[in-house]
């Protein structure tokens, strides 16, 4: 499964430290298999559930959100340099791993995808930190997933968390935006 993951998020070898990198897909392996998912069949499930009948996938969402967050950094890097300390592995793998959770919260029921019972009870930002937790992927890292969505909004977040953030809800509200039409 490592190669599809690999194949399905190419933006891991953004990802310096191979360790680090490892978890990361480690994560998402977990988050698949215990979800009763397969690779491919995220490529295809709508990114989320609340902007209706959009066509903007699950993982296409990662990805952007992931090369919205390096696009940022290279342009605070040029215009701010080391005045805005920008820890680039931790932004590209908190990035991937926030929505590792959805794979969990997602359903299919009748043939639909749907939030399910486990989504129910635990949204994906906490089930998120579990697996990452889990696979003892650092704690800034983690940070980035359990503040990316709104259950982060009552904590201060840390820079990386504040660029996938935003990155996050550029493509959540343009979703919004085109599931109105």
């Amino acid at each position: 499964m490592r190669d599809k993951i690999m194949k399905l998020f190419p933006e891991l070898t953004e990802i310096r430290d191979e360790v680090l990198r490892n978890k990361v897909i480690a994560v998402w392996e977990e988050s698949m298999t215990r979800g009763g998912w397969e690779p491919e069949e995220l490529e295809v499930i709508p990114f989320t559930l609340l902007a209706g009948k959009i066509d903007m996938r699950f993982i296409e969402h990662v990805r952007s959100c992931v090369q919205m967050c390096l696009a940022v950094e290279k342009t605070l890097n040029a215009v701010w340099g080391d005045r805005v300390p920008i820890d680039h592995d931790t932004l590209v793998a908190g990035a991937l791993l926030a929505d590792v959770g959805k794979p969990l919260e997602y359903a299919r029921e009748g043939g639909q995808l749907v939030k399910g019972h486990y989504g129910d009870m635990l949204r994906h930002p906490f089930s998120g930190v579990g697996l990452c937790f889990k696979h003892d992927v650092p704690e800034q890292v983690m940070h980035m997933v359990a503040t990316h969505s709104k259950e982060g909004d009552h904590v201060p977040r840390t820079i990386e968390s504040i660029i996938f953030h935003h990155a996050d809800f550029i493509d959540f509200d343009i979703a919004k935006a085109i599931g109105k039409k």
